[in-house]
C-alpha cells in the first residue's frame, strides 16, 4: 500500500510541478493575500504576531483548495480515473498518495509564504524553531488528509468544486485555530499558555481525519460522476 501510495504521490508531484497550475496558483494567491493584508496596517506599525499567523494560515487554506482541485483534476483528463480504478491499486493508496502529494505541495508553497510574511508583515521567528516546524507538519497533514478526502467531491464539475470549498473551510477551523495560536507565539516570542492544548487538538484532528479518509475515501472516489 505504501509503495503504491508513494508511486501515486510521485506521479502527481511530477505532473503538478511540471505542468499543473495548482501550485503556481496557490503561491500567487497566497502572496497576493499576504500583500493585501499588509496594506491594512498603518505606516510604521507592525502587524501583531496573532494577525500575521492568521494571515499565513488563511493563505495556506486557500492554497490548499487550489492544490487539491488540481491534483484531482489530473485524473479527469481523458478518463484516467477509470483507468486508475481498474488497476490493482487500492483506493486507500490513492487517498494516501493524494494526501502526501498535497502535503508536500502545501509545504512548498509555505516556504514562499514564510519569507513573504517576514517581508510584508514585519515578522521574525522569535520563538522555538522546532515548535514552528512541528506545528507546520501537524497542521499541514491535517489539512492534506481532509483535502484528500473531500477532494473526491470536486471531480469533474464546477458545482462540485464549489461544494468542496463550502464543506472544507468549516471543518478546517479547529486545526487552523491551533496553527494560528502556536504560530502567534513563535512570531511574538511569547508562547500561548494553552499551547499544549492546541497541540493536542491538532494531533486529535490529524488522527480523526486520517482514519476518516482511509475509511470513507473509497466510497467517494468510486461514486458516480
Amino acid at each position: 500500500m505504501l509503495r503504491r501510495a508513494a508511486a501515486i504521490a510521485g506521479k502527481d508531484l511530477r505532473l503538478s510541478v511540471g505542468g499543473g497550475q495548482g501550485l503556481v496558483q496557490a503561491m500567487l494567491l497566497g502572496l497576493l493575500l499576504i500583500f493585501l493584508f499588509s496594506l491594512s496596517r498603518p505606516t510604521g506599525e507592525l502587524v501583531s504576531g496573532q494577525a500575521a499567523a492568521a494571515i499565513f494560515w488563511l493563505a495556506s487554506a486557500f492554497g490548499l483548495v487550489l492544490v487539491f482541485n488540481d491534483l484531482f483534476s489530473l485524473e479527469e483528463v481523458g478518463g484516467c480515473r477509470l483507468g486508475l480504478l481498474s488497476s490493482p491499486v487500492p483506493e486507500h493508496s490513492v487517498w494516501l498518495g493524494k494526501g502526501l502529494a498535497g502535503f508536500l505541495l502545501l509545504v512548498l508553497s509555505q516556504m514562499v509564504f514564510l519569507p513573504a510574511a517576514a517581508v510584508f508583515l514585519g515578522q521574525d521567528i522569535r520563538g522555538s524553531v522546532p515548535t514552528l516546524v512541528l506545528a507546520l507538519i501537524g497542521v499541514d497533514w491535517g489539512l492534506a488528509a481532509l483535502g484528500a478526502l473531500l477532494g473526491a467531491l470536486a471531480q469533474g464539475q464546477a458545482a462540485r468544486e464549489s461544494l468542496f470549498s463550502v464543506i472544507l473551510f468549516p471543518l478546517l477551523l479547529p486545526v487552523l485555530l491551533g496553527g494560528i495560536r502556536i504560530f502567534a507565539g513563535v512570531f511574538s516570542g511569547e508562547p500561548a499558555p494553552d499551547e499544549a492544548l492546541w497541540a493536542a487538538i491538532i494531533v486529535a484532528f490529524d488522527a480523526v481525519f486520517s482514519a476518516a479518509g482511509a475509511f470513507l475515501f473509497p466510497f467517494l472516489y468510486t461514486g458516480e460522476e
